[in-house]
Order: structure tokens, then sequence, then C-alpha cells
């Protein structure tokens, strides 16, 4: 056990500080501070000394050089067991610091201001918080270094219970969490600098990830495997990592990602909208005049698959749409949970109802733009731009003889946002702004045709089709034709392009093309 003699703080995030720093004051602790942190400490009435008077030379350079002085560095570096190191810290007038409480410029809060200059996010580099925490966190057997509020209360107890003095075994605890800390820290400023001046096609040579652990999970797809939920420092903008749970159990790995499926499905519709998911996919999906059709018209693609599903929706959830799903929910429509960007109380309390379910806030979801996609593979990661690509009807190339009426065009450019998100090999069929039947991740194309027919069964004849790649063969087209499919999207560039247009020729059906393809593994 140490005894804590002296403690050096220094934070921009004073959260609770107070709470350990009258601990310490009431102990007999010597608190060394500087600038904005002294002012505070002192405004509470405790008594500190300022680093500057502590080693006799002031603060300089607007502040740069506060702590960068021997008389600091060589109290948290010195090993006291070390006779040589006592000898050269005595005879220099160094005394141990046995505590440092430091955290660090809000770095990534600043430079995720969509405003920020480069000179704003340069000065907020720390330089003296990161450079004191490595040493105290080097020096563990001898210095206590916290960087994170939520420390101070095993901190306070352990004082308490140990007559002011921390074990080992704590030092090295919080060690491990400052130099996590620090590395964060300046992985957010390389990853920041790498993109300026940068080409806007060019991926950084290096790729430093860093998320931090937000609780264990009960398991992971399946009960035999372990599983926990880690998230970014700072929220990228509406998300399900980050949106509020304002009720239910405690979010499961699959739960998660559903969620996030079906938020990143309605966030690109303007229009009020509903997606049903289900193991990934969306088993519905439709927009509407208002969000209680938006659901209805979801649910109507498939009910027997939206049990047990995920509901994410792009609008504030009222007591009529509440209303609506509690009465799907009743005639035996399992939902597992709800993700919105908000919820009148009426809607909440009634959604509520059911305790276990989980209700997620997601907020605005007029969010920046998507970054950069990510994805592990045994042994390294793959990066992508996230498939933003939308098109209008100027976009489409008519390739049959019978071009497609307004209404068809409608619903050929819903059901193309839609098909985007559903895993490949993906063929969609719509009515209006409504999905009714959906084939998704199959080996063939042709497959995943038949079973969205199948799912659509009598709402197939006068359906549009929109297909995530080109179709290899004409089979698939013809299986379409035979259904009643009345106009297709597609990508095209096939080299069968000529006999799959034919075909839908036969059939008098339109056909348009896209040049561009939605594959989703």
């Amino acid at each position: 056990m140490r005894k804590i003699q002296r403690a050096l703080i220094s934070v921009y995030d004073k959260t609770n500080l107070l709470e350990i720093a009258n601990a310490l004051a009431q102990r007999g602790v010597e608190i060394l501070s500087t600038g904005g942190t002294a002012r505070h400490l002192r405004d509470a009435g405790i008594e500190i000394l300022d680093v500057s008077d502590y080693t006799g030379f002031p603060e300089m350079l607007d502040g740069r050089v506060k702590t960068l002085h021997p008389k600091i560095h060589g109290g948290l570096l010195a090993n006291w067991d070390n006779a040589e190191h006592n000898a050269q810290a005595e005879a220099h007038g160094i005394t141990s610091i046995d505590m440092v409480i430091c955290n660090l410029y809000p770095f990534e809060a600043t430079v995720a201001k969509p405003d920020v200059t480069l000179p704003e996010a340069i000065e907020n580099i720390d330089i003296g918080g990161p450079t004191m925490i490595r040493a105290a966190a080097k020096n563990y057997r001898h210095v206590a270094v916290l960087t994170e509020a939520n420390q101070y209360p095993q901190i306070i107890a352990d004082l308490d219970a140990n007559d002011g003095c921390l074990s080992e075994e704590r030092r090295f605890e919080l060690a491990k969490e400052a130099f996590a800390h620090t590395s964060q820290y300046d992985t957010a400023i390389a990853a920041y600098l790498a993109h300026i001046d940068s080409q806007p096609d060019e991926f950084a040579t290096d790729l430093t990830l860093h998320f931090k652990k937000e609780r264990t999970l009960r398991y992971g797809e399946n009960p035999h495997q372990r599983a926990a939920f880690y998230k970014t420092e700072t929220s990228p903008g509406a998300c399900a990592a980050w949106a509020n749970q304002l009720s239910g159990q405690p979010l499961s790995f699959n739960n998660l990602l559903d969620l996030e499926a079906a938020l990143e499905i309605v966030k690109d519709f303007e229009a009020p909208a509903c997606a049903i998911i289900k193991h990934n996919n969306p088993c519905g999906l439709a927009t509407a005049d208002n969000l209680q059709d938006a659901f209805t018209n979801a649910l109507e693609c498939d009910r027997t698959s939206a049990f047990g599903s995920i509901v994410g929706l792009n609008r504030k959830v009222t007591i009529q749409t509440a209303n609506i799903i509690r009465e799907a929910a009743n005639a035996g429509v399992k939902i597992d949970a709800i993700v919105a960007p908000s919820y009148t109380d009426k809607a909440l309390r009634a959604l509520s109802r059911v305790k276990r379910r989980p209700i997620l806030e997601a907020g605005s979801l007029s969010a920046a733009e998507p970054g950069s996609q990510i994805r592990n593979i045994t042994g390294g990661v793959l990066v992508q731009d996230p498939d933003v690509h939308d098109l209008n009807a100027d976009d489409l190339e008519v390739a049959t003889s019978r071009a497609p009426t307004e209404a068809e065009i409608e619903s050929l450019l819903f059901a193309w946002k839609a098909c985007k998100h559903v895993k490949s090999n993906c063929i969609l069929l719509a009515n209006g702004t409504q999905s009714v039947g959906i084939g998704a991740g199959q080996m063939s194309r042709v497959d995943a045709a038949i079973i969205a027919i199948r799912k659509a069964d009598e709402k197939a004849k006068g359906a549009v089709l929109a297909s995530d790649a080109y179709f290899p063969f004409p089979d698939g087209v013809e299986i379409a034709g035979e259904a009643g499919i009345s106009a297709i999207i597609q990508p095209g560039g096939s080299v069968n392009d000529a006999p799959v247009i034919a075909t839908a020729d036969a059939y008098g059906m339109a056909m348009v093309l896209t040049g561009v393809r939605h594959f989703r593994h």
C-alpha cells in the first residue's frame, strides 16, 4: 500500500471533481493545480498550491507550458525504492507526486463540429495532460492516475478503507485505463489529421480503431457465444448504438444488429416510413402519408415472418401509431423491439406496457453523412464507402418497348431504394410504396424471384419488381412475367441483357436500367 500525500489535479471535465478533491483535502493531501482547475477548487474553499509556485516557473505561451517541468515529471517518474533516484531528487528539490487526476481537452467534440477550423482543432490537442498521464501510468507502483470521473467513487472508498493508501493492484488497473485513454486520444488526432488535404477517394494508410466497452451482453448470436457491446467515444448521429433506451429489457447482440438495420432503412426515406426487420432483412417496408398507415402496409407484406421482429420508424410515434402496433401485437404479431426518433408521452406509456420489449429513441434522423463502413475478416478488416447512391426518374434508362407509367416509376424508385437494404441476392416486389414480397439472401436470383412472388401471392399481379443486380439469364424475368409483374428495375450490364429485355417485352412489362448495383453481403 502506498499513502497518497501529494496530488496534482488538472482537468478539463470537472464533473464530480469536488467530491474527490474534498476527500483528499480532508486527509491532509497537498493538492497542486493549474489554471481553471485551480480556480474551481479555490472557489469551493479547497486549499491548493499553484504548479507555478511549486516549480518556481510561470505558465507561459498562452498556457501551452504549465506542467512540463522537471519538478513535476521528476516527482511522477522517480522510483522511490531506488537510492540513486532519491539522491538526485533531493539534490534538485524534487518531491513525490503520488496521484494525478487529469482528463484532456475535448479534441473529438471539437472536430465533430461541422464548422471547425484546423487552427481550432490544433489548439485542442492537449500536450501536458497526456504527458503527465503517461508518466504517472508508467510509474504506477508509486503513482495513482485517474482519467475518468466514474473512477472517483471507488478511489474515495479505497482511501477510506485503507487509511489514505491505495494498493498496487488498484494503481495497476488505473494505469491500464490511463494508457487506453491516451491511446484513444492520439487515435482521434491521427484520424482527423489524416483526412486534412486528403483526396476524397483516398483511404488512410494506417487504420486505428477505438471503441469503449458499453457492457457485456448475455450472449452473442447464440447462447454458447460470449459477446460484448462497444461503441464510439462520441455519437456519430442517429444510430442504434447511441439510441436512448426508454424501457424494456437489456438489448441482445441480435437486437442491436436488427435495430441498426431498421434505423438505417427508414433514414433513407423522406415520407413517413416503417421497416419491419427479421434476421437483419426487412420482411416488410412501406411509406405512407402517416406512420400508422406505413406500419400497417409494411406488416401486410409478410405477417408470418414479422413474428419476433424489430420495428423501425422515421417519425415521432404518436398514440395513434402506438395503438396500431398494439392491435397487431394483440392479433399475434410479436414485436421484440421498436426504434424511432421520439415518442409522445401517451405513445411511450402504451408501448411500454410490454415490460420486456425495448423501446429506443434515436433522436433526429437528419444526421451527418454516414462514415466509412468497416467489416471484420479473420486477420484484417474491409473498409468501404456507404451505399448512399440515389437516383430519380431522369436517371432511368428505359430498355423495353413500353415505358413505365408515372405510377410505376414512383413504385420502381421506392422498390429500388428498398432493395439495397436486403441481403443479396435480392428480389423485392412493391405496389405503390409498399413492399408486397421479398426474396432475400438467395444463392441464385431466380430462387429469390420465386420466393418473393410466392410471398406476394395474388399481390404480385400488377406489382413492380426490383433486382439488386442484373439478371444473368431470362428465367427470373420469365417467372415475373408469368406472375403478372408490370415493371422491372435492375442495373443491367449482363452479357444476356438482350434476351432478358426481349423476355420483358414478350410479357408486356416495362423495364428500366439503373447502371448501378446494390449488392449487400
